[in-house]
């Protein structure tokens, strides 16, 4: 007796569904990996870039202090009477003018961070269009 052996070469259906399947899992294997990896990266330059705008700030925060007191003192001087040491606005009134003034900007500049925060997504983009572009071909190719 003879034993024949099949020799075709054309796969069976269950090799194709196995192959499907395998395909599909690398690919989410490798999205996650893509989505990672771009996550990784974003938070290395917002945790740089955060540095950064922390020494800024103080730095900052030094110079606009010792500026809002030469403010003080030069509107303290400027409301003084010509040839009196005595000025017609109390020192305390032209701290409270400064500051009113250096609150005012700081408000504003802090509504626009928070709407600038607020437009910003955390959600990796490349990566959620590459998938998409992923099922459509999945869904066009057959």
């Amino acid at each position: 007796m003879a034993t024949q052996v099949p020799t075709t070469s054309d796969p069976g259906f269950s090799t194709l569904v196995r192959g499907i399947v395998n395909d599909f899992g690398d690919l989410v294997k490798q999205q996650i990996q893509f989505a990672r990896a771009e996550i990784k990266e974003d938070l290395r330059k917002s945790k740089e870039g955060c540095a950064f705008l922390a020494l800024g700030a103080g730095s900052v925060f030094i110079g606009v202090l010792f500026f809002g007191l030469m403010l003080v003192h030069l509107l303290h001087w400027l409301t003084a009477p010509p040839g009196s040491d005595v000025s017609s606005l109390p020192l305390w009134g032209c701290h409270a003018i400064v500051a009113g003034l250096f609150l005012a900007t700081g408000a504003g500049l802090l509504l626009t961070g928070k709407r600038i925060f607020d437009s910003f997504t955390p959600v990796p983009e490349q990566t959620i269009q590459t998938a998409k572009e992923n099922v459509e071909w999945i869904t066009n190719s057959k």
